[in-house]
């Protein structure tokens, strides 16, 4: 029999979970509140595997194989006894999640890992207290995991190697791509990337440098491009003729000088917010949000189709 994977929260993280452990060969069980919430999770579950199925990305197994191994339960002991590894998907609050691993502490094993999906808040901030501290790391997904196989790895400062090589082991063995942090820093390694986009985007839109479309663009048809198969360190390796050193001895004057020009955070209100609220649902109306997200991940899809078909380096 296959190893079991606790999921507490059955909305879209957990349910992309369920998707993600179940195709990697293990029983999973589904833990929320309600009953109606999971009946809604399983039938999302199921068509989310299908559609995997459809585009060979279910790393060759069969969909009713899949979906066979996830149950549900209202039952929180009963949901977290025995588990390998418990996932929690809760909302993104501290005091929320504090409560949460209280909980869980008195109710796992000494070997279960206790991972939390949450995407910019440390572990030690909701951990600290607990009698297996030892065994709690993040594991923070990104959005919709099913098609963006990195997953960022936060152990905590008293988090076991054990632990930390467990997961990371676990979370191959379901195709992700473990990225793994050798500290704790405040938003993590994904979101400190893209806030540092963000913000430098308001900047251009705010100083009245470019409009929002203008960004949109520069992404899509520019630096998007290339992100997403090679990084940025790998972009300006390739971009000089003597790699990275040539590109650093070339630029690196350039990018300081720029670079000391940001200034001050700002803040994502005022005027600036509405030409970007603007501009946004002109493309995107709130009335058809759902639509456009279902088209997102359909064309997710196709790029993680795409890239299976990627040949290796020469």
């Amino acid at each position: 029999m296959s190893e079991k994977i606790a999921i507490v929260g059955s909305g879209l993280i957990g349910r992309s979970w369920a998707v993600l452990f179940a195709r990697g060969g293990y029983r999973v069980v589904l833990y929320d509140v309600k009953e109606e919430l999971m009946t809604q999770a399983m039938e999302v579950i199921e068509a989310q595997l299908q559609s995997l199925h459809q585009s060979n990305l279910l790393l060759g197994r069969e969909p009713a194989e899949c979906f066979s191994r996830v149950t549900t339960s209202t039952s929180l002991s009963s949901a977290v006894e025995g588990a390998l590894l418990l996932q929690e998907c809760v909302p993104e609050d501290v005091e929320l999640k504090r409560k949460v691993f209280s909980e869980l502490d008195t109710l796992v094993s000494d070997t279960t890992i206790l991972s939390s999906s949450t995407s910019c808040i440390v572990p030690s901030k909701f951990t600290e207290s607990l009698s297996h501290r030892s065994n709690c790391i993040v594991s923070h997904p990104v959005n919709p995991p099913h098609y963006c196989p990195a997953v960022e790895i936060i152990p905590a400062p008293w988090t076991t190697d054990l632990v930390k090589d467990k997961t990371i082991n676990i979370m191959k063995q379901i195709g992700m791509k473990p990225v793994v942090a050798k500290k704790e820093c405040d938003g993590f390694i994904l979101n400190r990337l893209q806030y540092a986009v963000l913000q430098e985007s308001w900047r251009l839109v705010e100083d009245g440098v470019c409009d929002p479309q203008d960004i949109d663009t520069v992404m899509t048809g520019g630096l998007g491009l290339r992100w997403s198969f090679i990084g940025p360190f790998e972009t300006i390796h390739l971009n000089a003729p003597g790699g990275v050193t040539d590109y650093a001895e070339r630029y690196s004057e350039g990018i300081v000088r720029v670079s000391k020009q940001f200034g001050e955070p700002r803040h994502m209100s005022g005027e600036t917010l509405e030409k970007v609220r603007e501009y946004v649902e002109k493309d995107v109306p709130m009335d058809k949000h759902k639509d456009n997200l279902r088209w997102r991940d359909g064309v997710l899809k196709q790029l993680a189709v795409f890239k299976q078909s990627i040949p290796d380096k020469p």
